[in-house]
């Protein structure tokens, strides 16, 4: 069993940064791909960053290209996305996801940590 947990989210102005952290607990943590989705309020869940199994390949939706990083650390179970030059449209909850496959099949999924950015 794995159980992601989500940290560093808060309040920050526009411009700022933040640097999200999950950490899983349990083994096998480098046999998943790690990503980040968010959802803002009355929006769908989207995808954010996602990375694979050894850090090696990255992809990014095309709102965060450029801004954010994804990145990994399998020695600390643990995956980051760094976030740079926030907008106000950042503002959502921010979830951890970890997939064996597809993110539609995702196994396991944080509780969300939330960012706001103000203007």
């Amino acid at each position: 069993q794995v159980q992601p947990v989500e940290s560093g989210g808060g309040l920050v102005q526009a411009g700022g940064s933040l640097r999200l952290s999950c950490a899983a607990s349990g083994r096998a943590f480098s046999s998943y791909w790690m990503g980040w989705f968010r959802q803002a309020p009355g929006k769908e869940r989207e995808f954010v960053a996602a990375i694979s199994r050894n850090g090696g390949t990255t992809y990014y939706s095309d709102s965060v290209k450029g801004r954010f990083t994804i990145s990994r650390d399998n020695a600390k179970n643990t995956v980051y996305l760094q976030m740079n030059n926030l907008k106000p449209e950042d503002t959502a909850v921010y979830y951890c996801a970890l997939t064996s496959s597809t993110w539609e099949s995702a196994e396991y999924w944080g509780q969300g940590t939330q960012v706001t950015v103000s203007s």
